[in-house]
């Protein structure tokens, strides 16, 4: 039996032998095959990794104003992330299993957050669990131009294994310093910066390898610690036994020298290598859960040689936002001038193919929980200071019709741009502040930039100092044939003044409008309303309306310079002779009131309507503006022929409140009146209200019917005020409510609080009183978006149209206005206004003997009157 078994066992030893033997003499056959499998393995991991790569989408996430979220949407939007990446199809080789987010700068955004994924996963990347965030679909592939210079980069956690990132608090935003790192890209020089993070979900056995490799490493420290403290504790020893003091105790007390506690010879006991916590040494990789590779690459680009490297030094500063520990470096090395990594050939093309599929082959190191980078696992929040990009707010030119001027900004590469607002979306504008801090500056800086730019505008200053203040800027000969000036702060008699008659029917008035107009304004002005003075309203609608009548008789008799004042509205209530003559002209229904209504009157009834109009005729300039039978001032018609007017009220008190109610109701009126013109047509007209607080006192619901209703008819209108407080509740609701432009300057807490309120926490109301001169904040409309607040520094007049100015010529721009008015001299128009009751009165005379000798049908008034040919001719003089 032995035997058997010894042969037995040489024929297995035998038989190995000949097959090693075997397998020995064909080794290069079978390394050629298993290399050329390899190669094989590898052409078609990679071809389906490129077939995987090219089965891609992408999303872009759009953050709201207010977008804030929690630390637990982040957390949920990551592990959703991780989701998507594995929800390809199950061929797809493990490197193009990946999900990226893409960060860009191109210097026309300010950071865009772009999600790509595979193409299956479409329904989880459409699906975010931040509320405030906007998810759109766009192109997996961004087609950029060829820059000149683009330099490359690639990041590695550097740091333990174990250790952690740095917990960065969401407030202020983590991404702050990733957007400042980009703020100053400028799109002409071709300035690109992009930051790609590839997220993967751990693999479990490479996970199991990593923390074998962890652990492993770690018992090998402390064994080469264990080690080294013997070796410490054995020279020790031995310094001992060589030192004089042993040896001179060994002479002198043999017996005690191998017992004493200074011997070297007792037994040494090395220490022994501590035993490995194992969760201390893993850390984070203790847990499996949430737990992913990461893969950082940023590319810089620009067509200016240097900007590209400078910018890359930035993006890698701004990520030491997340160092501790462990932190994010440069993959690569440098030895002086030479620089070995992914910016260099053959590691380039590595890169370059990385970038554009998508695919990962992140380091070993690269593994972090999603709480990690939670910072880049959301767009910019409102937390973060976002940079105004050129395309966000267009800058002004000089006379370009579609901008609006509003204000200097100072860049993040330190540049000052003066910002402008397209005049098709700036539709109405609210400033405050405290005197001289720049609110008229910048409205006037307005007003010439429209005016040179063909825009039609009318500019209402209480004080009159506007006027001077702009006129250099206007005396150019195009603005000079369009424009007019009513100055009511003059002192003389031989002064000129434009004059204006708001009963007038010379222009093709509907009668209806006249009359609403003019008793609307008295209603505002005085306080009338059908609960406190119903009386006063009824009778100054019946006077006015038997006014109007007569005036569009006159009209129709191309007898315009006969026509009937406001001043006419005492002798029809008082005189009867005066009334007979007036009512020849007036239908039946008329008639039958003032021969029966108006006589039911008490005497007490009629100087509530006659005492204002007794105090505008006791005041030679408004007698002189508002006594003459044709004037020149016609809002309607400075609409339509972009044209520049220019009041200037003498003062507050009430004669001046009265004048301006007429004024504003007047602007109301013809803004309705654009009803009859198709809406392309309509031409843009913008009313600057200087000191609103003045002019809301005397017509506060003109104004808000103003700021509610003209906007269809293209009429824009700019209030400027100290105190929002002190305007009445309509016009302030108005205001805020359609503002296109909100405008503080420093004032106040009490009063920036009401335009610091609409903008949430972003600006604090301590901040705004401490503004210097001419510095304000602002949030503007752009393509309907709202921009800002936005700290701006405010124009001025000989800073942006210092070129334009032509002070020699004031004079001549000052009599082009008046002459455009129809000024003339206070005293001449005085002089009119008292004669104009005679004239009147004969042209009824007259008109009711041409009716008992031609019997016509007088029974209606039509609703409008056209003007008669001279009255006609005379306008086109004005206006030409």
């Amino acid at each position: 039996m032995g035997t058997v078994a010894l042969n037995v066992n040489g024929g297995i030893v035998q038989a190995t032998v000949d097959a090693v033997a075997s397998v020995w003499a064909l080794r290069w056959w079978i390394l050629l095959t298993g290399l050329l499998l390899w190669v094989v393995s590898i052409w078609c991991k990679g071809r389906l990794a490129e077939r995987a790569s090219g089965q891609r989408m992408a999303v872009e996430l759009i953050p709201s104003r207010r977008f804030d979220p929690s630390a637990e949407e982040i957390f949920r939007y990551g592990t959703l992330l991780s989701r998507v990446a594995v929800a390809g199809p199950w061929w797809t080789p493990r490197r193009a299993k990946a999900v990226r987010i893409r960060m860009r700068a191109d210097g026309t955004r300010p950071l865009s957050y772009r999600v790509e994924g595979p193409a299956r996963a479409v329904h989880l990347l459409r699906t975010t669990p931040y509320g405030q965030v906007r998810c759109e679909k766009t192109a997996p592939i961004i087609r950029d131009k060829q820059r000149t210079f683009t330099v490359r980069a690639q990041f590695a956690l550097h740091g333990g294994a174990g250790d952690r990132l740095r917990e960065v608090p969401l407030e202020p935003d983590p991404l702050q310093p990733l957007v400042d790192a980009v703020a100053d890209l400028r799109a002409e020089l071709g300035d690109l910066a992009e930051v790609c993070l590839d997220l993967q979900p751990a693999p479990r056995w490479q996970l199991k390898m990593r923390r074998w490799q962890v652990v492993e490493a770690a018992r090998q420290a402390e064994r080469r610690e264990a080690r080294r403290a013997t070796r410490w504790m054995y020279q020790g020893a031995r310094e001992v036994e060589d030192s004089v003091a042993y040896q001179l105790t060994r002479l002198l007390m043999p017996g005690e020298a191998g017992r004493g506690s200074y011997s070297p010879r007792r037994m040494l006991m090395p220490p022994a290598p501590r035993r490995v916590d194992r969760e201390r040494v893993l850390g984070k990789l203790t847990e499996d859960a949430h737990l992913v590779r990461v893969q950082l690459m940023v590319r810089c680009s620009s067509n200016t040689d240097g900007r590209a490297e400078r910018r890359m030094r930035q993006i890698h500063a701004a990520l030491d936002v997340f160092a501790a520990r462990t932190r994010f470096a440069w993959m690569g090395r440098l030895w002086g001038p030479i620089r070995i990594g992914p910016d260099r050939p053959p590691w380039r093309a590595v890169f370059d193919h990385r970038w554009r599929t998508g695919q990962m082959r992140a380091p070993r190191s690269n593994w972090v929980h999603v709480e990690e980078v939670a910072g880049l696992l959301k767009p910019p929040t409102v937390h973060c200071r976002l940079p105004l990009m050129p395309r966000d707010v267009p800058s002004f030119r000089l006379q370009s019709p579609e901008l609006l001027l509003q204000g200097w900004h100072c860049g993040a590469d330190g540049r000052w741009r003066l910002l402008a607002t397209r005049e098709e979306e700036t539709l109405f504008e609210v400033a405050i502040g405290k005197a001289g801090g720049g609110k008229t500056e910048r409205a006037l800086c307005q007003a010439v930039g429209l005016a040179h730019a063909g825009h039609g505008l009318l500019y209402m200053d209480p004080h009159g100092d506007s006027w001077k203040r702009a006129a250099p800027f206007l005396a150019h000969d195009a603005i000079m044939e369009r424009i007019a000036r009513i100055d009511l702060a003059v002192t003389s008699r031989q002064a000129r003044l434009g004059c204006w008659n708001p009963l007038g029917m010379d222009c093709g008035q509907r009668a209806h409008e006249v009359v609403a107009a003019v008793v609307d304004a008295f209603a505002s002005a005085l306080g009338w309303s059908d609960v406190t003075a119903p009386r006063a309203i009824t009778i100054a609608t019946k006077a006015v309306q038997a006014l109007v009548a007569v005036n569009a008789a006159a009209c129709r008799s191309r007898m315009a310079g006969c026509q009937a004042t406001l001043f006419h509205v005492r002798p029809l209530l008082t005189d009867p002779v005066f009334r007979e003559a007036v009512l020849g002209v007036l239908d039946d229904e008329q008639v039958a009131w003032w021969r029966t209504s108006f006589l039911a009157f008490p005497a007490d009834a009629l100087p509530t309507v006659i005492n204002p109009l007794d105090r505008l005729a006791a005041n030679p300039v408004t007698r002189a503006m508002l006594g003459s039978p044709v004037g020149a001032y016609d809002i309607r018609t400075a609409m339509d022929r972009r044209m520049v007017v220019w009041i200037c009220p003498a003062g507050n008190g009430p004669t001046d409140r009265l004048l301006v109610a007429l004024l504003v109701r007047d602007l109301l009126r013809a803004g309705l009146s654009r009803r009859d013109v198709d809406e392309q047509q309509r031409v843009p007209f913008r009313a600057y209200l200087d000191e609103l607080i003045s002019l809301d006192g005397a017509a506060d619901t003109s104004i808000a019917e103003i700021l509610e209703q003209l906007r269809k008819f293209r009429v824009r209108v700019h209030g400027m005020t100290q105190l929002l407080q002190r305007l009445s509740g309509a016009v302030r609701g108005s205001l805020l409510q359609n503002s296109s432009t909100l405008f503080t300057t420093t004032g106040s807490l009490e009063a920036i609080r009401f335009i610091t309120n609409e903008w949430g926490d972003q600006v604090d109301p301590a901040e705004v009183a401490e503004l210097e001169r001419y510095h304000h904040y602002a949030s503007l409309t752009v393509s309907g978006h709202r921009v800002g607040p936005l700290y701006l520094r405010g124009p001025e007049l000989h800073e942006v149209f210092g070129r334009l100015a032509r002070p020699r010529d004031v004079g001549a721009l000052n009599q082009a206005a008046d002459n455009m008015a129809g000024a003339r001299p206070v005293g001449e128009l005085i002089n009119v206004a008292s004669h104009q009751q005679e004239k009147v009165l004969e042209f009824l005379t007259r008109s009711a003997h041409e009716a008992t000798a031609r019997p016509t049908d007088s029974s209606s008034v039509p609703d409008s009157a056209g003007p008669s040919p001279d009255a006609a001719a005379n306008t086109a003089r004005r206006y030409q």
